[in-house]
């Protein structure tokens, strides 16, 4: 879970952890970059870091809803790092 920003996208695990705290107010959260798993692949931009991302999240703004609108409420709070360059998003709902 870097901290660090890459000269890519620019993104890390901590600003999306620190997006979805500010937005959802998680009880429960992961945020791993998975980016290096994909070198080579689709949307990879070279430096390993800030394009492919694996968010683990339980929060009370999920209950009640399908998993569709719960994980719209993820990609929503995120909207402006996939603008930026974040390719892969893979949420599991704890």
């Amino acid at each position: 879970m870097s901290g660090t920003a890459h000269a890519g996208t620019g993104i890390t695990a901590q600003a999306l952890r620190e997006r979805l705290q500010e937005r959802l107010a998680p009880s429960h959260l992961e945020v791993l970059d998975e980016s290096a798993a994909h070198a080579g692949h689709a949307g990879a931009d070279g430096t390993g870091a800030g394009t492919h991302f694996r968010v683990r999240i339980r929060c009370q703004a999920f209950e009640g809803r399908t998993r569709v609108a719960q994980h719209r409420l993820v990609y929503d709070a995120l909207q402006d790092f996939i603008a930026r360059g974040l390719h892969a998003l893979a949420i599991e709902v704890a």
